[in-house]
């Protein structure tokens, strides 16, 4: 079973801007998931080719299109992610129980690697309704990831330079990379392609307030029918997690080599987790590599809450996890001493291969597992 603990008054970890003037507003559905247990903080923000790809392992600094400072208001920024955190923690215990498993294990300071984030590729509603908030603070476009057997595509984007030097903690810290994937959505079923049309069409506008909707905790769109969401599960488990969480966290991921103690090291980090009673995804193996052996992650399996349908039907499903991040030294800096290590020294990037099995962490194969 996992161990969990009741949602308390979060500390803060996160904050953003958008300076485009929005078209004449309409408006449009915002359908609350789940009341938060405590109210947090509401600042506000508006909104190829098939085949493996290996991203690259150069270092932020090596990119001179990288954005060296934040855009516009940090504060307001930095306000709207921990408003995104806020809501994260308190539909999901066992994220919030890690985190302060691990903040009062370590009695230091966490660093977030990435945050990642879901969407429909369809109608405006995929990965470019997210972006452009991250874009407006300075984010930086990087490379692309092809998922084919999931119907997916994805990109990440870095954090501006400076915002790396930040000594803060979470969302306070220094910015994490932001993973933002996208159902490719043409190549669905009719059926199921019918389903996602309906939804994102009735929510109008709603895709030009992706990061208003993830920091509120709302759907931009009406409940569906429960009929709807095990049509979308049956074909697509990305599909049916999406149309249910919408612009949701889809995880967080702890930065492990920034921790001061023995768990900085990944696999001591799986142990510690699981030996407090955690269950961690083991698709793949609970360890997933990238083949230059540079990039270590794991997650735990995602937790589940009761949402009410629009027939009235309520049932269990999938909400969000926790990622584990572990980058390593790469080869032209190995002989530099581990007091002057930086960021930039590390592998940067994703794996294909590994973000696929992480994905796994919302399957209904791994959430059969809790409890078993």
């Amino acid at each position: 079973m996992f161990a969990t603990t009741k949602s308390s008054t979060l500390s803060p970890l996160f904050s953003f801007r958008r300076t485009s003037a929005p078209s004449k507003p309409r408006f449009w559905n915002l359908v609350p998931m789940k009341q938060p247990s405590s109210p947090g903080h509401l600042a506000l923000g508006l909104a190829n080719t098939r085949g493996t790809l290996h991203v690259s392992c150069s270092s932020p600094s090596e990119h001179a299109s990288q954005r060296s400072s934040i855009q516009g208001g940090e504060a307001f920024f930095r306000g709207v992610l921990e408003s995104m955190q806020s809501v994260y923690l308190n539909r999901n215990p066992t994220a919030k129980a890690i985190l302060d498993l691990v903040h009062s294990a370590e009695n230091n300071s966490l660093c977030y690697d990435h945050l990642a984030f879901r969407t429909f590729g369809v109608n405006g509603y995929g990965i470019d309704s997210m972006a452009s908030f991250f874009l407006d603070y300075g984010y930086t476009q990087r490379e692309e990831l092809r998922f084919p057997a999931k119907k997916l595509r994805a990109l990440w984007f870095s954090p501006p330079a400076d915002s790396l030097v930040s000594s803060g903690s979470g969302v306070n810290g220094p910015l994490p990379r932001i993973f933002i994937s996208e159902l490719l959505v043409d190549q669905m079923s009719p059926q199921t392609q019918e389903i996602i049309r309906k939804y994102t069409e009735l929510s109008g506008d709603g895709n030009k307030y992706a990061a208003l909707a993830s920091s509120l905790g709302h759907l931009t769109w009406e409940k569906p029918l429960y009929s709807e969401f095990q049509q979308l599960a049956s074909e697509s488990e990305y599909a049916a997690w999406t149309l249910v969480n919408g612009y949701a966290v889809n995880h967080v991921t702890i930065s492990t080599h920034r921790l001061k103690t023995h768990l900085k090291d990944i696999k001591k980090l799986n142990q510690f987790i699981e030996d407090s009673g955690f269950r961690l995804n083991s698709e793949g193996g609970v360890l997933k590599v990238s083949p230059d052996g540079l990039l270590l992650q794991s997650s735990t399996v995602a937790d589940s809450f009761s949402f009410q349908f629009s027939d009235g039907t309520t049932e269990s499903v999938p909400c969000s996890y926790i990622e584990f991040a572990e980058r390593l030294v790469l080869p032209q800096y190995k002989n530099l001493p581990d007091t002057e290590v930086k960021e930039f020294h590390r592998r940067d990037g994703f794996e294909v291969a590994s973000a696929d099995k992480i994905f796994e962490s919302t399957s209904k194969e791994q959430l059969s597992r809790v409890g078993s």
